[in-house]
């Protein structure tokens, strides 16, 4: 069998997550969130060079992995050693519903009040994706995925399982 090295990303809402949770489910991998490794504090990222140094450690650690993620940074680090990259694109609209839709979950809000009021801020990140000239843009996505050699795909849409 080949080594699975998968990273997926996308806009927030895109459903990054989810897949990841699904493939890391059905091949018995390890995943990876970069959200897990990308931030000190709410609204406050960690020093690149220090995401990197876990993500490295991550990956020494497992010789099978899933990644997912928004961070073009992040994500660039992780090609190298990627065996299949996928890209999800399902369009702002899928995003925002996507991220209206999604329940309280502890590992990214420390309360159901916090995710009520950052629910706004983010809906208005995941609306800036295609003029947005950052990391986290369709344009810097788009550049990673041209540049990625290997196995790729470019999901517009997907069936979302139940997780």
């Amino acid at each position: 069998m080949l080594a699975s090295r998968i990273v997926i990303y996308g806009n927030a809402g895109s459903g990054k997550t989810t897949m990841a949770r699904v493939v890391a489910r059905e091949f018995s991998l390890p995943h990876l969130s970069l959200d897990d490794i990308c931030w000190a504090s709410t609204g406050v990222r960690l020093p690149l060079p220090e995401s990197i140094e876990t993500l490295q450690a991550f990956i020494a650690e497992n010789p099978q992995w899933v990644i997912d993620g928004c961070y073009g940074d992040l994500v660039e680090a992780a090609l190298p050693y990627c065996s299949e990259l996928r890209f999800l694109n399902p369009g702002i609209e899928a995003c925002v519903r996507n991220c209206r839709s999604r329940p309280w979950e502890p590992s990214y809000c420390s309360s159901p009040e916090e995710h009520a009021r950052l629910l706004e801020p983010v809906i208005e990140f995941v609306r800036q994706y295609e003029t947005r000239q950052d990391e986290y843009s369709l344009a810097k996505h788009r550049a990673i995925f041209a540049e990625f050699t290997g196995p790729k795909r470019e999901y517009r849409e997907w069936e979302h399982p139940a997780t």
